[in-house]
């Protein structure tokens, strides 16, 4: 049975892995990104902006935790301000919070999102944007540029796997046990070639990204990218990852 590597943290690796299964591929999860909250940062008052950006699950996971635990009033006005997500997941995790979202792009990613939201949306009003450490800064450029003010809140950082873990995983491509390489965001590309310490992939081994915006990080590290779904959710990037190992 071939075998798919997925990069993402363990704790979302569930349904990617159950979706593999369902074409037939076996998994091994190698969690690239370690998250952790970030300490130190202060509650914005939501009031003073228009609307707010989450781009990932772990963006909404611990802003809301917070909030929840020590400012419900904001939470509540969260409620009533326009909310941007990027991607299903995010848009449904923040639902479970009682937030509405605005609709999505038929691609899930930052750059399509933003090509949905006009200039007159966002000239001359005040955004928040909740990131990860090593966010590439997309959506407030976009702001900028469109005339635009953006709050950047880093309530989360990724980290390298440990170095058992990254051992074990360079002992499995050695010895041709993994037939592709999937990435679900820039960040989970970037540590996973830090941690190899090199950008070489081995003939014969597939590269997945899940969108454009992973696919353009692994290009611009130099890695050369076979596979990316037209639709950027799990069950697409299992199903285009199926059919590349199928037709090798």
């Amino acid at each position: 049975m071939k075998s798919v590597l997925v990069t993402r943290p363990k704790h979302q690796a569930g349904s990617f892995v159950k979706e593999l299964k369902k074409h037939r591929l076996d998994s091994f999860v190698f969690p690239t990104i370690e998250i952790r909250p970030v300490s130190g940062w202060r509650i914005p008052d939501i009031s003073g902006y228009a609307g707010a950006f989450f781009t990932s699950p772990n963006s909404v996971h611990y802003f809301i935790e917070r909030l929840t635990r020590e400012a419900p009033k904001e939470l509540e006005k969260l409620r009533n301000i326009r909310i941007f997500a990027v991607g299903k997941t995010t848009a449904k995790d923040l639902a479970g919070h009682g937030i509405t979202t605005e609709p999505l792009p038929k691609v899930s990613d930052a750059v399509h999102l933003m090509q949905t939201i006009s200039v007159k949306e966002i000239r001359g009003k005040s955004f928040l944007f909740l990131r990860g450490n090593l966010s590439l800064g997309v959506i407030p450029a976009a702001i900028a540029e469109r005339g635009g003010t953006c709050d950047s809140l880093t309530v989360y950082e990724n980290h390298l796997p440990d170095m058992e873990a990254t051992e074990q995983v360079k002992k499995m491509i050695g010895e041709g046990k993994i037939s592709c390489l999937s990435f679900t965001s820039p960040s989970t590309a970037e540590n996973y070639f830090k941690a190899a310490g090199s950008t070489a992939v081995p003939s014969g081994i597939l590269v997945a990204a899940i969108g454009q915006t992973t696919a353009k990080a692994l290009e611009e590290l130099g890695v050369r990218v076979d596979i990316v779904p037209k639709y950027y959710d799990g069950p697409h990037f299992a199903e285009a990852i199926a059919k590349a190992l199928n037709s090798k």
